[in-house]
């Protein structure tokens, strides 16, 4: 079936699934494939559940009622978000990078919201099929679409954007993730710029943190930039003022106090304040948008209980992420400091260098113990007695229950993996 014809299906039902376990009244579910599933195992059930329609690609079903045989369903879904991308009015701003791609998102979400029927990308739909789904759920009278992009290889960004066809985009940052994929630093830079690349192309509108020296030069030689935090100033531009622990920033002689920590965050904060700025909403609905917004998902939280302070960042975490989340643990204000770090996953053949380097930095640091589990930390030397190393969960687990009671504030910070926030439910 040809992309425009299933478009006038679409446009008949509520929503689009991918998933035959979560099949809703009125949805159309694509019957994808895995390497250890297929979906059009499932299409006959997705139907029965009170899907309108099952988009399969296996030709022995194409016969059954509510049944769209089509060459290649990834394919249509994708396609078919492009198709519907193509018939809104709203405007599409596309976030990528290495760190803070979620908490940007959020923020730039609730400083447009406060003037324009907004839309963001829900939980991680961000790769090959979050991006069309995400894409696919954007409502007529939309005005603004936040739409993340991950990628772990090259030319994955090149792919949602052709999908997506963004109007503008913003880059957080290069850093030291998926270098498995990727390769290199090098390789990690080659592929996020891939947005910048697409936006050049179609002429489209860049937004670029002047006081990331990598997003300066990669744009320097294109004529629609739109800069923020220029030493000169740009009148979109925010200033940091401090973070122990919380971001405090000025917006034109006003001071916020956001819910974030680390100065890291204040970058992100900077574009939603830029971005709010560009399109025109007022400061007072952008200090208000900020600062009552409030981390979640293990993402940088700050936990008080008792009379200890929790920094759970445990969502994710890269040799760049935590070199900051660190950064920020080390200028804290505070007594009986403990950084309990997890294994960073998908570094390949740096893992080793990369988890020895960022132990040699924590112990550079004014941190009291530094704790650290996982197959790869519990690989480093170190001959210093503040750091303690564990293989497994269970064995940092046991040590945690018997002494964390003797400090004050901790870092808690792993990839998503390690799911180091089962320590807060440990006694």
């Amino acid at each position: 079936m040809h992309t425009e014809a299933l478009y006038d299906l679409f446009l008949t039902c509520d929503k689009v699934n991918t998933d035959s376990r979560k099949i809703t009244d009125n949805c159309m579910f694509f019957a994808l494939k895995g390497e250890n599933f297929d979906g059009n195992q499932y299409a006959i059930n997705a139907l029965d559940n009170g899907a309108s329609f099952a988009v399969i690609d296996d030709a022995s079903l194409a016969d059954e009622p509510k049944c769209i045989f089509v060459d290649d369903t990834l394919k249509s879904l994708q396609e078919l978000a492009n198709h519907h991308r193509h018939q809104l009015k709203a405007k599409l701003i596309a976030l990528t990078g290495s760190n803070g791609k979620t908490t940007t998102k959020e923020l730039i979400y609730r400083v447009l919201s406060t003037k324009f029927k907004t839309q963001c990308t829900h939980g991680n739909f961000n790769n090959h099929i979050g991006v069309p789904l995400t894409l696919l759920s954007i409502k007529e009278d939309t005005e603004f679409a936040i739409v993340e992009m991950g990628a772990n290889h090259l030319k994955e960004i090149e792919l949602l954007c052709n999908i997506a066809d963004p109007d503008y985009g913003y880059i957080t940052n290069f850093g030291k993730a998926h270098l498995e994929g990727f390769g290199s630093i090098e390789g990690v830079i080659k592929g996020k710029s891939e947005l910048y690349d697409h936006l050049k192309n179609k002429g489209k509108f860049i937004f670029v943190n002047a006081r990331d020296p990598k997003q300066v030069e990669l744009t320097s030689a294109y004529d629609k930039c739109i800069e923020f935090n220029k030493a000169n100033g740009s009148g979109l531009d925010s200033q940091f003022i401090s973070a122990d622990p919380f971001v405090k920033f000025d917006i034109d002689g006003d001071s916020v106090e956001s819910q974030l920590t680390g100065f890291y965050n204040f970058h992100n904060i900077s574009v939603a304040v830029a971005i709010g700025k560009y399109f025109e909403v007022s400061n007072e609905n952008i200090k208000s948008a900020i600062s009552n917004y409030s981390p979640e998902n293990n993402r940088s939280q700050i936990i008080e209980r008792d009379a200890q302070k929790i920094i759970l960042d445990a969502y994710n975490a890269n040799p760049t992420s935590m070199k900051a989340a660190l950064d920020n643990f080390d200028q804290m204000s505070s007594s009986g400091k403990v950084a309990v770090l997890g294994d960073m996953f998908e570094l390949g053949d740096f893992a080793l260098t990369e988890h020895q380097a960022i132990a040699d930095y924590a112990q550079g640091l004014s941190i009291d113990q530094l704790w650290l589990v996982g197959e790869n930390f519990f690989g480093i030397n170190t001959a210093d007695s503040r750091c303690k190393t564990f293989r497994t969960y269970k064995d940092l687990e046991a040590f945690w229950t018997e002494h964390q009671s003797s400090y004050n504030t901790f870092l808690i910070k792993g990839s998503r993996g390690m799911a180091l926030e089962r320590l807060l439910n440990s006694e």
